[in-house]
């Protein structure tokens, strides 16, 4: 759809906002051009400065400005996309059974991110929990049984950005038996989790995801590098099920709303043919 402005006699700050709007949405203003300041606004639509400075707030806070006090206004920089696709827990599965050196050459960031790990800082963090009673009902363990909590976190080299996080638990009974699982060191892991329980013979049989939205911290905008107000975060769960129809991992991730992709191919059981 071409760009249009507000269907209505907005206020002059309005009036700015989207004229300025139209202006990056077609092109006309690109990522990274400086934005009028406050008085060049005054100037220019004969109005307060102050009308000026609420323009740019309404451009913040739709996505399409940044600039701290004190900076000029720029137009905001896409960040780098998250792809979510169906197809990223099958090309997972079907990595497990490849080679090392076959495993190393692709993994979670290629699949939705669209590039290579080498070009992002990634980090892994593990602690061993005890698990809380909801997680014990879905794990189908005592209350109190040890889990392996895994936190993952990948940002971007030059801008410091977060640009993946997720915390995932595994019940340390079901893969104490390959004591390299249990280590941090060995991340990030070629092949990704489905190998790493491959090695101590499960095999996932369905994933159950979950995806709700929720609005962010003041510490997670500013680690999203997310505009001031207005972008929520799409909150996901996913349950690993084995093929013996045990959860044997809960993995919760976040993803910021206006830099995310979820592609969902839902096929429908057709018609008896009559």
């Amino acid at each position: 759809m071409d760009p249009q402005p507000t269907p209505f006699a907005a206020p002059i700050q309005l009036r700015i906002a989207d004229d300025l709007r139209i202006k990056i949405e077609t092109g006309e203003l690109r990522p990274g051009d400086l934005l009028p300041s406050a008085h060049e606004m005054a100037q220019q639509w004969g109005c307060s400065p102050s009308s000026g400075r609420a323009a740019i707030n309404l451009l913040k806070r739709q996505g399409l400005a940044v600039g701290s006090q004190g900076n000029r206004p720029v137009v905001r920089i896409p960040p780098r996309r998250t792809v979510l696709r169906q197809e990223v827990n099958q090309l997972e599965k079907d990595r497990a059974l490849l080679g090392e050196e076959e495993r190393r050459q692709r993994g979670a960031a290629e699949d939705t991110l669209h590039t290579s790990i080498n070009d992002l800082d990634f980090t892994a963090r593990y602690t061993q929990v005890s698990s809380n009673e909801e997680m014990a009902d879905i794990f189908g363990v005592p209350a109190g049984s040890t889990l392996l909590r895994r936190e993952y976190e990948t940002r971007d080299k030059r801008s410091r950005l977060r640009e993946q996080w997720s915390v995932s638990y595994i019940p340390v009974s079901l893969i104490e038996a390959n004591p390299a699982l249990l280590d941090e060191t060995n991340e990030p892991w070629p092949g990704g989790t489905q190998h790493q329980l491959h090695t101590v013979g499960i095999e996932i049989d369905h994933m159950d995801h979950e995806v709700t939205a929720v609005m962010p911290t003041t510490i997670e905008v500013q680690m999203w590098g997310l505009p001031a107000e207005g972008v929520p975060l799409l909150s996901s769960r996913r349950l690993a099920v084995d093929t013996r129809g045990r959860t044997v991992e809960i993995s919760d991730a976040r993803y910021p709303a206006d830099r995310t992709e979820m592609l969902f191919t839902t096929q429908l059981t057709r018609w008896e043919t009559r």
